[in-house]
């Protein structure tokens, strides 16, 4: 130490006199700092202190606060890499080497998020470093919040917060779990099962309302005359299940065919206001055949369980036995005029309104449905269809294909479903059944040399397909066969021999030309 000072005297004294009053470090100085530092490069002192080197991290941590900062809460890269805190900040970061030297060192190919604040996991792991990191920024400038990346994937449009990840995880943007029991309207019963956008209509969650009637408006078979209050009589396991017992809560019990009847059927006013009547005739006056020539009182002859006479029976008296679903029917779905009059037999007479295909497959609905449930139990085999369902058809949802009930709309050419698989752009026509089986996509065969005319010999065998079939052919692929149509860049002769490339030039090697031909 004691030469460095008088080795430095020495320089000083030895210099021209003008440049005596210069300052010994900044003549000492080993090289340019870098372009960061240029401000203070004559300012030695603002990272040096003479013959005292161990009081330079502190000088690097007062103007680097964030850095200290980052040491002393053992946060950042700093905070987290192992051996960072006692590492003297030269030993990473050297100055004095030029205004363009990299005194970071930060390589993002071997660079170990895991030593952030942010260690990368799931999707995150494959997201180039500058979809975060933005240029002219430092790294640790970077948002550890998910809106500030995924604000455009946000279908909620802010109107869930901005806490991403109490829905959302890392592995897929798309995987997304909710507790639905944290809020003000716990999910039970049937309510578990319904999609969200049912109830949160335009992603819309604040402010949604939580009254049956908003959500059930379109079921309510009373049409408003029995309030608002569902919850007086249905509850959240199931729509069609009631707790209102019409037996114990007033003096009409229901039995027989009164206990399935629509309850409109007898209150067609207000429930709590207009009173039904009791009395017989006031709802069956209409179904009343006999025309009021047996007075009133019909009970005298039917009973609650039917209203045909109890001595009737159905099964036994005539050629339309009651079975299944058709054993609960009210008698006037059938007989809407004089009991005498002829009854429609064939399941449209009375099923018409009911044919979702809209007549497209036939009168004979008993081919799918039968008499228990008209949509409950529906047999039907696809394999006796103009499509039968071989291979990975056989697994595909109904609705996948039939977006309607109207069947036999549904498109049957491969193209209709899986023009997006078509990686060959319809340059290989729209009959993908040519190279492609239904057991799997990726399954494919197709010989050039039996199925074309145009054998591939030689080195046409490793040609990539899109080589020669450059246009799209959506229905026939007509392609030149002759040697010029693709060769004719290949031709030194400009021509000068004619097309047929052939007489000259063999498959296997277009360089090996044969003469004396």
């Amino acid at each position: 130490m004691i030469a460095r000072v008088l080795i430095s005297f020495l320089f000083v004294w030895l210099l021209p006199a003008g440049l005596r009053a210069a300052d010994p470090e900044t003549l000492l100085m080993p090289g340019p700092v870098i372009e960061g530092h240029a401000e203070i490069e004559e300012e030695c002192t603002s990272c040096h202190r003479p013959f005292d080197r161990s009081a330079e991290d502190g000088l690097c941590l007062g103007c680097h606060e964030d850095v200290g900062a980052d040491l002393t809460a053992g946060k950042g890269f700093h905070g987290l890499a192992p051996g960072l805190a006692a590492t003297a900040c030269r030993s990473c970061h050297t100055d004095h080497r030029g205004r363009q030297a990299d005194v970071v060192g930060l390589n993002p190919a071997t660079f170990d998020h895991g030593l952030t604040d942010y260690p990368l996991q799931g999707a995150h792991v494959r997201v180039p470093c500058a979809d975060c990191h933005v240029a002219e920024k430092k790294h640790r400038e970077a948002s550890l919040e998910c809106v500030s990346c995924h604000e455009g994937d946000d279908v909620h449009r802010g109107g869930l917060g901005e806490d991403c990840s109490a829905c959302h995880e890392d592995s897929s943007w798309k995987k997304a779990t909710f507790d639905h029991d944290t809020t003000k309207f716990r999910l039970e019963g049937a309510h578990e099962d319904v999609a969200c956008r049912l109830c949160h209509a335009d992603e819309r969650f604040e402010k949604t309302p939580s009254d049956c009637a908003t959500c059930h408006v379109s079921a309510d078979v009373h049409k408003g005359s029995f309030g608002a209050q569902c919850g007086d009589c249905h509850d959240a396991n199931q729509w069609k299940s009631q707790l209102f017992d019409h037996d114990r809560d007033t003096e009409f019990p229901l039995d027989g065919k009164h206990v399935g009847a629509d309850c409109g059927a007898c209150h067609k006013g207000q429930l709590y206001d207009d009173p039904a009547p009791t009395d017989c005739n006031a709802c069956h006056q209409a179904d009343d055949v006999h025309g009021e020539r047996n007075g009133d009182q019909c009970q005298d002859c039917h009973a609650t369980r039917s209203w045909v006479k109890i001595a009737f029976d159905h099964d036994e008296d005539t050629k339309w036995p009651l079975r299944g679903g058709h054993a609960q029917v009210l008698c006037e779905s059938c007989h809407p005029g004089n009991l005498d009059d002829p009854v429609e037999k064939e399941c449209l007479g009375c099923h018409q309104a009911d044919d979702v295909h809209r007549g497209q497959q036939g009168e004979e609905c008993a081919s799918c449905h039968d008499e228990n449930s008209w949509t409950e139990t529906v047999g039907f085999d696809h394999d006796l269809t103009h499509f039968p369902l071989l291979g990975l058809h056989a697994t595909v949802a109904c609705e996948e294909c039939h977006t309607t009930h109207a069947y036999a709309d549904a498109e049957t050419d491969c193209v209709a479903c899986h023009r997006p698989d078509d990686k060959h752009e319809q340059r290989l026509t729209e009959a993908c059944a040519s190279c492609h089986n239904p057991n799997g996509w990726a399954i494919w065969h197709f010989d050039h040399d039996a199925q074309s005319d145009f054998p591939l010999h030689g080195a046409h065998e490793g040609v990539d397909c899109t080589t020669c079939h450059v246009e799209q052919a959506p229905e026939k692929i007509e392609l030149a066969d002759e040697c010029g149509s693709c060769h004719l860049s290949d031709d030194v002769h400009r021509g000068a021999f004619g097309r047929d490339c052939g007489r000259c030039h063999g498959e296997q090697d277009w360089t090996k030309v044969k003469l004396g031909r």
